[in-house]
């Protein structure tokens, strides 16, 4: 938590919600110097960030499922925004040939080093390479600045019958509506805009992709919900934490508006 105010604006036409105002190229960085930005930091201490790479080690098993069952056969996959590269070890070990990119200079050189492979700076270093079967965004796409360029470059690197998968929160989600503006997965600055299934929906249709399936992230009502306490009252409640991650995914089974969304697009 940056502990600095911003506003979560909102379309009138679209529905489209952005952090504003919105740090630029120059000072983003600073906003993920943090040993509780557990994603870049695979050392962080405490009782949620050891939750955190607990569960980690079960979705990283149910998102290597989750491709094989998409692609058939292990092929070519692509993560943007790796971190330390756990997921791509995770595919590298299924039989997967891996490629990553990662912009933080810290977590490039952990996965680097992980995995003795070349992980790219940025998307522009991935022009003109081998194209994915599958493309993933786990919890990335939030953070992108420019939108518009990146769906591109994305459907350029995809392969024809290839498959995105989009991993962002829903800011339209019970526990986004409980917590309010406490509600850990706004993460302000780090996060520039705040997707719901509409709207992500409608800008990958601007890009050329199909939305074709939708998955839940059930645990992330849980991690989330101990962020929010914790923001709200400068102290996890753990109770509270399992109570409001129990009733978003209660009333998530009826409205399909989980925590977090995982969207599986093909090329339109």
């Amino acid at each position: 938590m940056s502990h600095q105010d911003f506003e979560i604006q909102q379309c009138q036409q679209c529905k489209f919600r952005l952090t504003n105002p919105r740090p630029d190229s120059s000072s983003i960085g600073n906003y993920y110097k943090s040993d509780q930005y557990v994603s870049h930091n695979d050392n962080s201490s405490g009782l949620i960030n050891t939750a955190y790479r607990v569960v980690r080690k079960y979705t990283l098993r149910s998102k290597l499922q989750l491709i094989n069952e998409v692609n058939k056969k292990p092929g070519h996959v692509l993560d943007i925004g790796c971190g330390t590269g756990a997921f791509l070890e995770s595919c590298r070990e299924g039989g997967w040939t891996i490629l990553g990119m990662e912009p933080d200079s810290d977590a490039r050189k952990m996965a680097v080093e992980k995995l003795k492979a070349t992980i790219q700076p940025s998307l522009n270093d991935l022009v003109g390479m081998a194209v994915a079967d599958i493309i993933t965004l786990w919890h990335v796409l939030e953070h992108i600045p420019n939108l518009s360029e990146t769906l591109d470059r994305l459907n350029q690197l995809l392969t024809p019958n290839g498959t995105l998968l989009i991993a962002v929160p829903n800011s339209e989600s019970y526990d986004a509506s409980y917590f309010k503006q406490y509600w850990a997965a706004y993460d302000v600055p780090r996060h520039l805009h705040h997707f719901t299934p509409t709207t992500i929906t409608s800008l990958f249709k601007k890009h050329g992709f199909d939305l074709v399936d939708t998955k839940p992230m059930l645990f992330d009502a849980f991690y989330i919900a101990m962020l929010s306490t914790r923001y709200q009252t400068g102290k996890t409640d753990y109770l509270k934490s399992v109570r409001v991650g129990l009733s978003s995914n209660i009333e998530a089974k009826r409205t399909g508006n989980y925590s977090s969304l995982i969207y599986l697009f093909k090329k339109a």
